[in-house]
């Protein structure tokens, strides 16, 4: 039996060609003329005046939390149902995180809710956009003009993807991506940070590279990170950022071939395939147990890895994190759409370079799972 991996990516376009004039020229690190192209190109895609290209995803939302500038007992809404990425930086500011719970179809942060988590100490709110969909920004918009506050912007999960035909990626006073394995767009490890505010960019870059000041390099008047990319990085995103249509296109042609084949089971509830406001592209192909089923989504996964399929669990939410918890984060708080699909949901095999017969022993073994 050959084993099915949550992801791999894809890699046959020219990454190999731009490596290799890496290692020929022997430009390999952040200097690298790559970078630059990588920036431009990316920063061109999304609609942005700025991309300061970085070491991962999760340290552009660190950037662009430090860049941003908040005070300690300041507060940001952000949704209770993500990565840990989102929260970090957050916390380690001083800032205090104000959670709202998720919405039950889309996965992404209820925005109706958000109204009711302003105060006085609100500055900003960070949205994330989850899974495959983008949050409905319209509403949130119109909160951040009418309170003054900043939108940061995850759109981590979002390559391609747009929000009434606009870009995810250029909704944020500062948004970020990652380029992680299992995106769209893979650079191995790296993010963007991309903006249009020309202040906010300086202040990016210089956190970027340690704060080393142009006239006196090693004098420091604020502690910044190392969260350069290299070039060797950048020349796989230039190579990835060429085929972002065919990989939306393939994406969501798994998506559909998905829905397809599990539409019938009744106990499984499955991506939207759109709302009015966006298509889905299907970063990964997730579902929720129905609660009438006898088992949870940890369950379902381990019978899944015993058939040959590999799986991950859908995020854990903020309240409930240990470490959150341990600092007096979050007491009594209960957001019960992210705890219900952390504990039932979970998503398949959907990387880019999933061949067809391997999509179709998924489905087989989904099906047999939900039949037993």
């Amino acid at each position: 039996m050959s084993f099915v991996p949550v992801n791999e990516p894809l890699l046959d376009g020219n990454e190999k060609r731009y490596l290799a004039e890496c290692i020929d020229t022997g430009w390999i690190s952040s200097e690298g003329p790559f970078i630059k192209q990588f920036e431009e190109q990316f920063a061109a895609s999304v609609g942005r005046k700025h991309a300061i290209a970085v070491s991962n995803g999760t340290v552009a939302i660190d950037a662009a939390v430090e860049a941003l500038g908040f005070a300690p007992g300041d507060e940001v809404i952000m949704p209770a149902f993500t990565i840990i990425s989102c929260i970090s930086q957050l916390v380690r500011a001083g800032v205090t995180p104000v959670l709202v719970d998720s919405d039950p179809l889309t996965w992404n942060m209820d925005v109706a809710q958000v109204a009711a988590r302003i105060t006085p100490r609100t500055k900003a709110i960070l949205v994330v956009h989850i899974y495959g969909l983008p949050v409905d920004m319209d509403p949130v918009l119109e909160l951040a003009r009418r309170h003054n506050l900043r939108i940061i912007e995850d759109a981590a999960e979002m390559h391609g993807q747009t929000y009434k035909g606009r870009p995810c990626g250029s909704f944020g006073d500062i948004s970020t991506f990652s380029f992680y394995p299992n995106k769209h767009i893979t650079t191995g490890e790296g993010g963007m940070i991309v903006t249009d505010d020309d202040q906010l960019a300086a202040e990016c870059r210089s956190l970027r590279n340690l704060c080393f000041q142009p006239q006196k390099r090693f004098v420091h008047e604020r502690l910044g990170w190392n969260l350069r990319m290299t070039n060797l990085q950048a020349a796989l995103g230039v190579a990835q950022l060429e085929r972002l249509g065919e990989f939306v296109q393939r994406k969501r042609q798994m998506g559909a071939a998905y829905t397809a084949a599990f539409s019938n089971i009744e106990t499984l509830q499955l991506p939207l395939p759109q709302t009015d406001y966006a298509d889905n592209i299907y970063w990964v192909f997730g579902m929720v147990l129905a609660d009438s089923v006898p088992f949870d989504a940890e369950e379902a996964m381990a019978r899944l890895g015993k058939m040959g399929i590999g799986t991950r669990p859908f995020f854990w939410p903020m309240h409930e994190q240990p470490v959150l918890q341990r600092m007096g984060l979050f007491a009594g708080e209960r957001y019960p759409v992210a705890e219900r699909i952390a504990r039932r949901g979970f998503y398949v095999p959907s990387g880019l370079a999933l061949t067809p017969e391997q999509q179709e022993t998924v489905v087989a073994s989904v099906r047999k799972l939900m039949e037993n």
